[in-house]
């Protein structure tokens, strides 16, 4: 035990406080159990370090953060771990990559609820990148923890994490009603269209400060293991199929926005077309891929999806970086944006995105007109290079800050 806590003492020591996300207050950090979930590099375990080293002095042994992807729980249990805790004096304890505890099964999920029960004055808080691994075990801790999900930085967080610029969260609604306000105070800082530009590109993972030159890479390395790894072991596919879901993903970054005709892909693929939809939605649980589906739709969203997309524009960038079409990436952001606290779907007969059930989004560049979707209400378009608010002709960056 004192050798988890030096590594806690050093993890914190280390831990900058320079950038706090804002989702540090959406937090309910007093509840006896909450859990983080994300896709890797997203920013969860620096956000849980920066709440300890705000509200817990140097030395403090009321409180032990560690990792379940270290060696020592090669020969530890968590349930052990957590008794000897709370025998010392513990009041919170937080294990980060939860799912890399007995990775080979979701025993990590029955032993955290264990110790929900056994110790129910122990705040626990634990976290993880594995969202495969984690659905896996979630089943036994959807009525007990407070779940949530962290996202890639908005380009409104991107502004704040790279440039110095600092400015307010908005609601869609105030961004489709009075964007001329928005317009004025991001344009009085910064040329925002050159800013989303880069952004499309890189930065919305936030490992982006830790070297340009990586970055890429970095973001390669995830989707790989993923794929390589995460999809036989956990979702049980078969070997044999990796290069194919390799290639699936390399079809959809180098695409036009991707309507999907499964019997199609199945027959490149040389696999069946439930498979191929099977995949797809494996690679939407690990936050690889978007899937959208018909505003026509009315019988729950079992069968096949309509479109699909990279989870964020910077993934096609990382795996296709000579093939990005912008069409693309243009879509990708916005359905990326606008899934956080929004219900997204594809328009199908008009328009591109249909959201909420009520607005009409069509997403393209400046030349993009009304022609698509005249006369229909609530409609509007997002273009990626367009300088200012134009009536119901808005520039695409302002959807990057929804959150």
């Amino acid at each position: 035990m004192d050798d988890l806590f030096r590594k806690h003492d050093r993890l914190l020591a280390n831990t900058s406080m320079g950038i706090i996300r804002e989702k540090m207050a959406e937090i309910h950090w007093n509840a006896q159990f909450v859990s983080i979930i994300g896709a890797k590099g997203v920013g969860k375990s620096t956000l849980i370090k920066q709440h300890l080293k705000q509200n817990y002095q140097p030395g403090d042994r009321r409180v032990l953060y560690c990792s379940a992807d270290t060696v020592d729980f090669s020969t530890r249990s968590l349930v052990g771990l957590a008794e000897e805790f709370v025998l010392r004096g513990g009041e919170l304890l937080v294990i980060d990559e939860i799912h890399k505890y007995k990775p080979e099964s979701s025993a990590w999920s029955r032993e955290v609820k264990e110790i929900y029960e056994l110790f129910p004055k122990l705040k626990l808080i634990v976290s993880g990148s594995s969202l495969l691994q984690l659905k896996e075990g979630d089943a036994d801790l959807s009525r007990r923890a407070i779940k949530y999900t962290m996202q890639g930085l908005s380009f409104r967080e991107a502004l704040r994490f790279y440039h110095g610029l600092a400015f307010p969260k908005m609601k869609l609604e105030d961004i489709l009603t009075q964007p001329y306000e928005l317009w004025q105070t991001v344009n009085a800082k910064c040329k925002p269209v050159v800013l989303f530009k880069e952004y499309l590109e890189k930065g919305y993972y936030p490992f982006f400060l830790e070297g340009e030159e990586e970055y890429y890479t970095k973001i390669e390395q995830v989707v790989n293991y993923i794929i390589e790894t995460e999809l036989p072991q956990i979702c049980k596919v078969e070997v044999s199929n990796i290069r194919k879901i390799q290639a699936l993903v390399k079809l959809i970054c180098s695409e036009v926005p991707f309507e999907l005709n499964s019997n199609k892909i199945a027959g490149a693929l040389e696999i069946g077309r439930d498979t191929v939809i099977e995949y797809l939605k494996h690679l939407r649980d690990a936050k690889v891929l978007n899937l959208i589906y018909s505003d026509k739709k009315k019988i729950g969203k079992l069968s096949k999806p309509d479109k699909v997309y990279m989870e964020n524009s910077n993934l096609l960038y990382a795996l296709a970086p000579s093939n990005v079409e912008l069409g693309t990436a243009r879509e990708s952001f916005a359905v990326n944006s606008l899934s956080e606290s929004h219900l997204v779907e594809y328009g199908k007969a008009q328009g591109d995105l249909k959201v909420d059930g009520k607005y009409t989004f069509e997403i393209g560049g400046r030349s993009k007109t009304f022609s698509q979707i005249a006369g229909i209400s609530d409609s509007y378009i997002f273009a990626d290079d367009w300088d200012m608010p134009d009536g119901a002709k808005l520039p695409l960056w302002m959807l990057g800050f929804l959150y």
